[in-house]
């Protein structure tokens, strides 16, 4: 049973990482600004829209890399 210790662990880990998934891409269009930053790429057309959220994907890249490095130093 002690085999299945470290697999246990990620899967707990795995767990929390999708509720906190599911909690952000729940309170995402909360946040002011998110999705509407400079950088942002918007084309619109007759019938066609197209959305490249360049800007906010580096921003929120930055945010979770910082915050994994903070947990990995611990």
């Amino acid at each position: 049973m002690q085999d299945l210790q470290p697999f246990g662990k990620i899967m707990i880990v795995a767990g929390l990482l999708m509720a906190g998934m599911g909690l952000v891409l729940l309170f995402a269009g909360k946040i002011p600004g998110l999705g509407k930053l400079p950088g942002d790429i918007v084309v619109e057309k007759k019938n066609f829209t197209f959305y490249f959220p360049l800007a906010t994907s580096l921003v929120v890249s930055g945010v979770l890399s910082f915050l994994l490095w903070v947990l990995r130093r611990k």
